[in-house]
């Protein structure tokens, strides 16, 4: 099973930037496949994997997601590059049209057409990414640019895909996706069939299907799912998620954990693996009084679980 770890963005109080660094350090000499960064208010991903991937030598480097709506393509695409260049060719870049409320109410920017809006995005990233160049005529975008980062070469993008058009364009134009507060009976039901399907018709090759999922190994399962409620609530609020909570018969998002002993939770991740994932993002959180000890017996499984 193929385990990476999907880091909160945050960085513990009083330490630097540069623990982040240490800690994907740490992660890799432990085996892990990959290490993903959200672009949300605490500092900027690429920037911090552009930093940390000099430092590192196998781990892959993921954006889940990069906004897309505040960042025009071609300048998201160069900084990409430059940060693909520097990891050695280790990043797959995330995006995602992110959410209503924050796009309009907090930026000011229109939230019109979030499919069109990837599907030219994504195709813009793709020939920029692969080739230094782009001559595109859309519906949304009409962009003629290039640029030359050194030693550059081409890096996945997948999409935060959740509704059919999305998953859709995730296949057809995109290299997969990386979903957050999608259960796995939903996946197997919809996402990756959807997916693959795009993507064998439009003859590309089997797309990533990446899934974010929070993971805690406790014996006291109620307490655990309790705090999961606690830290995610929030995304309940969100309407995409909320469709896809809906979709997996579930009043809370933080229900959707993966949590209970070392047994439980292989067996859940498996669970995962069977429905069509072909990576598991494990956003680690603690339970009970000790979170110490928590967070090293989840890290401690996920470890001998990773191949």
């Amino acid at each position: 099973m193929k385990i990476g770890i999907y880091g909160s963005g945050n960085v513990r109080r009083g330490q630097p930037l540069t623990a982040l660094v240490d800690e994907i350090k740490d992660l890799e000499q432990r085996g892990f496949a990959s290490y993903w960064l959200p672009q949300v208010g605490f500092f900027d991903a690429l920037t911090m994997i552009g930093l940390a991937g000099p430092q590192t030598s196998t781990i892959e480097f993921g954006t889940a997601v990069v906004p897309s709506y505040p960042r025009h393509p071609s300048a998201l695409a160069q900084q990409a590059a430059t940060v693909n260049s520097l990891t050695g060719g280790r990043l797959i870049l995330g995006v995602g049209p992110s959410h209503k409320p924050g796009i309009e109410g907090s930026l000011g920017l229109s939230y019109d057409s979030p499919a069109k809006h990837m599907r030219e995005y994504v195709t813009i990233l793709k020939s920029l990414g692969e080739s230094g160049q782009v001559d595109f005529q859309g519906d949304l975008f009409n962009v003629r640019t290039g640029f030359a980062v050194a030693e550059a070469q081409p890096f996945p993008v997948v999409i935060s895909a959740l509704a059919p058009l999305m998953l859709q364009a995730a296949g057809e134009v995109a290299d997969g996706t990386v979903t957050w507060m999608v259960g796995k009976n939903t996946i197997a039901s919809s996402t990756a069939p959807r997916i693959i399907k795009a993507a064998s018709e439009a003859g590309r090759p089997a797309p990533r299907v990446i899934a974010a999922v929070p993971v805690c190994v406790h014996d006291d399962k109620e307490q655990a799912v309790a705090r999961s409620v606690q830290i995610f609530q929030h995304y309940g609020a969100l309407p995409n998620y909320r469709r896809q909570l809906d979709a997996e018969g579930l009043g809370e998002a933080g229900e959707i954990t993966v949590t209970g002993n070392e047994d439980e939770v292989a067996a859940q991740l498996q669970a995962y693996a069977d429905a069509g994932v072909t990576e598991v993002l494990a956003s680690v959180y603690p339970a009970g009084d000790d979170s110490r000890g928590s967070f090293a017996r989840t890290y401690a499984l996920l470890e001998k679980l990773n191949d």
